[in-house]
């Protein structure tokens, strides 16, 4: 099959579910599991729930739901697919009327502008939040679909929508100062310094900033983006978390490095800066994520070193990244790269029926259908790739 027909079979897929669905990480949404005490057992629970290629979720009374990531991810997806011409006017309108009533149903209330988190309860090693605590990362991308909604109809009221985000990353996140920046809390709950969330939030302040001229949000998003890029290592790489009083640093090297460098695009699009120190990362970061999480024929590894699973979000993290990669360096072997994540993900990972898989091991294949994590993503980046394809041919 080709990209349009499988984009068609996936929209059609995620239209006949009316984009609900289950999660990955949704275990604590059972009110038996929930109630546990055990901080650990909680981590350990949402873990294995999260890599079992059976899905416990009936016998524990997990209901599908509206995942606000997912919302704006499809969002996004749709306003590509209405500029490829895949879909026609009124279904453009129908499926984007659904999509924005859900996103404001499922907005987080008692903050200082729209904000929006997970659709379910989640523990880590350090914090316990409820669904729906919002964060910089869930509000960012549901941010950005309402402005590539913007873009596409010049409606004020979406627009309205994305500068009102703003005032929640300002006002209720919590903000580090450092000699070399600012970076925003993951969650109002938390002061922790994570680079790709500082990316993505700084990212969209410069988008709004793009539009309004407001130069505080341009300031603000400035100094994130200068602090996170000045912890970016040799290599081009970045770190997941930095401990700021320990100095202690967690690498995890994944999709995240995507983010980091999506953002980057975002900001020297948006912001105005024609410094080339941003060009010279982004060119360390783009090299770095290619060479080393990908192999020539299309598959992501894992978290490096491991190349397992193959993880559905990975492979549309790096058809999104190097889509945009190729937009900004008109270099085309980053859109025939993608072209190969896109060839490979679809031989391997693309159910028939009209959904993707979760993961692949060397033995299995996990084919739980998670609405955010599978569909959304990568409904997002075959749109991506569809979109530059078609600009290419004019």
């Amino acid at each position: 099959m080709n990209i349009e027909e499988v984009i068609k079979s996936l929209e059609k897929y995620v239209k006949n579910q009316n984009f609900s669905g289950f999660d990955p990480y949704d275990a604590l949404n059972s009110k038996m599991l929930n109630n546990i005490n055990s901080k650990f057992l909680r981590v350990l629970i949402t873990q294995l729930f999260v890599y079992s290629p059976i899905n416990f979720r009936k016998f524990f009374n997990i209901k599908k739901g509206f995942n606000p990531k997912a919302l704006g991810l499809f969002l996004s997806s749709y306003c590509n697919l209405y500029k490829t011409a895949l879909i026609n006017n009124n279904l453009f309108k129908e499926v984007i009327e659904n999509l924005v009533k859900l996103l404001l149903d499922t907005n987080s209330n008692g903050y200082s502008g729209y904000c929006w988190g997970f659709n379910f309860n989640w523990q880590d090693s350090k914090r316990n939040a409820n669904k729906f605590t919002p964060t910089i990362v869930v509000t960012s991308f549901v941010g950005n679909s309402f402005l590539d909604l913007y873009e596409i109809t010049h409606k004020q009221k979406y627009f309205d929508i994305a500068e009102n985000i703003t005032k929640f990353i300002i006002n209720d996140l919590n903000i580090r100062k450092f000699k070399n920046g600012i970076c925003f809390s993951y969650s109002p709950i938390d002061n922790h310094v994570i680079h790709n969330a500082n990316f993505l939030g700084a990212a969209f302040l410069s988008r709004v900033y793009n539009t309004n001229k407001d130069k505080e949000l341009l300031d603000y998003s400035k100094k994130a983006i200068d602090y996170s890029m000045s912890r970016q290592n040799k290599n081009g790489s970045w770190e997941y978390l930095l401990d700021p009083d320990s100095g202690k640093v967690r690498n995890q090297f994944d999709f995240h490095q995507g983010f980091i460098i999506d953002a980057l695009f975002s900001f020297i699009k948006y912001s105005d800066s024609d410094d080339n120190k941003y060009l010279n990362s982004i060119e360390k970061a783009v090299s770095f994520y290619k060479q080393n999480q990908f192999y020539t024929d299309g598959r992501a590894k894992w978290r490096l070193p491991y190349s397992y699973p193959i993880d559905i979000h990975q492979q549309a993290q790096g058809i999104i990244t190097f889509c945009k990669i190729y937009s900004l360096f008109a270099d085309e072997s980053y859109l025939d790269f993608s072209k190969i994540i896109a060839k490979w993900t679809i031989k391997n990972m693309y159910d028939p029926k009209g959904f993707f898989y979760y993961q692949k091991w060397p033995i299995f294949t996990n084919k739980n259908s998670y609405m955010r994590w599978n569909q959304a993503w990568i409904m997002l980046a075959l749109s991506c790739l569809l979109n530059e394809i078609k600009y290419k041919k004019g």
